[in-house]
């Protein structure tokens, strides 16, 4: 770290800490405006996503020009878990750059793509936006419990399919313990959808990948870290920056999955979950800039 770097870096998830579950969408506006105020600040910052390039597009870079992102701002987002990268700037998202060697056979996605249309479009759709991953999502007519109710049915559908094709997967190691990792591919079903991909993708490359972008761009490195997310699978983020020597402390906004033992802090809101702790999370980084808040005082 330089004696002119940022006082912090922000890794964040966007379902969830972000965008609201439900509405998929950036619902509490002062979620943008506290992300455009660290940014404009010379905070890093990454969305460190699942989701596509057109989903940030459409649901998060219009409310980040809305509200003033200046063109120092050093803001990215890494999508598909890594996969797909692009910075975001006042005109707009960049040049798209996808990493093809980590993306699902077209006869796989094909396949799904079939599947849904012929006996899962009731409730849930294929993600067309997708460049690397197959996703298929809730649709927001649907009740989580509906929705509930099919997954795991839709999930062992979808691993037929890498069966019929003679491809090797492996179950999320979350959920499915035994998997080894000596496989190609990976199913991750997730409270919303289920993501079929390749297993090098994860929230530790997405980290990985940032701190590149970083490096590249020629401006200075952060020590400290905060990373952001609502899922087990997002600890990978303070993980990979934990073991390359940085300062890191994660917040999870739906504790209720269980909070490991970890080598750094986890925070997390004694009440609130998913986009509304995110907002009070955000809201602490701001006061940290602005030197009202002591981040040593966690609300967990």
């Amino acid at each position: 770290m330089t004696d002119n770097a940022p006082i912090l870096g922000l890794l964040l998830d966007v379902d969830g800490p972000i965008a609201s579950p439900v509405s998929r969408s950036i619902a509490i506006p002062s979620i943008a405006g506290d992300l455009v105020e660290l940014a404009n600040a010379g905070i890093p910052v990454a969305f460190n996503t699942g989701r596509s390039d057109a989903f940030i597009r459409e649901q998060v870079v219009p409310q980040l020009l809305a509200r003033g992102l200046d063109a120092t701002a050093r803001v990215w987002a890494v999508c598909e878990k890594g996969a797909v990268t692009t910075r975001i700037t006042p005109e707009g998202m960049g040049e798209i750059t996808v990493d093809t060697t980590l993306a699902m056979p077209d006869s796989y996605s094909a396949a799904i793509r079939d599947l849904v249309e012929s006996r899962y479009s009731e409730v849930v759709y294929f993600d067309e936006t997708k460049r690397a991953m197959v996703s298929v999502e809730q649709l927001t007519s649907i009740s989580a419990e509906e929705y509930a109710a099919v997954r795991e049915r839709f999930d062992a559908d979808a691993a037929h399919v890498f069966e019929r094709l003679d491809l090797g997967y492996e179950w999320n190691t979350e959920r499915h313990p035994d998997a080894d990792g000596a496989v190609p591919y990976r199913i991750d079903p997730t409270i919303i959808s289920t993501d079929i991909e390749s297993v090098r993708l994860g929230k530790d490359l997405g980290a990985q990948k940032f701190l590149d972008l970083l490096t590249e761009d020629g401006g200075a490195v952060p020590q400290s870290w905060r990373t952001l997310g609502d899922s087990r699978t997002d600890y990978a983020m303070a993980d990979w920056l934990h073991a390359h020597g940085f300062d890191v402390a994660h917040v999870d906004v739906r504790p209720a999955d269980g909070v490991p033992d970890t080598p750094y802090p986890v925070r997390y809101h004694p009440t609130l979950i998913h986009d509304e702790a995110g907002a009070v999370y955000l809201g602490r980084w701001v006061g940290m800039l602005r030197g009202d808040e002591n981040d040593d005082a966690k609300i967990a």
